[in-house]
């Protein structure tokens, strides 16, 4: 199974499971050239956007990566349409 069967099913198990799918579910399927919607694609740019933020507010090196391992907890685990809310436009 190549490298792409693998991830797609694995991104479907995840799905079938009741797994949400995340931002980084997104990534993973622009990546592979896979279309994506406009919901979809604002909710990508919401995220970078907001995780960016979030980045330049850190005021030191511990408190900048706390709060990226944060960002990348909820880029794996969080369903992707909490970014679509008004509060990360």
């Amino acid at each position: 199974m190549s490298e792409k069967q693998k991830a797609l099913s694995q991104s479907y198990l995840k799905q079938s499971l009741g797994g949400t799918v995340s931002i980084n579910d997104l990534r993973e399927r622009e990546f592979n050239s896979e279309q994506l919607s406009d919901e979809e694609k604002t909710a990508l740019r919401n995220f970078d956007r907001f995780r960016i933020s979030e980045l330049n507010k850190q005021v030191s090196d511990t408190a900048f990566h706390e709060r990226y391992q944060e960002l990348q907890i909820m880029a794996n685990m969080g369903e992707y349409t909490e970014f679509l809310k008004e509060k990360y436009r």
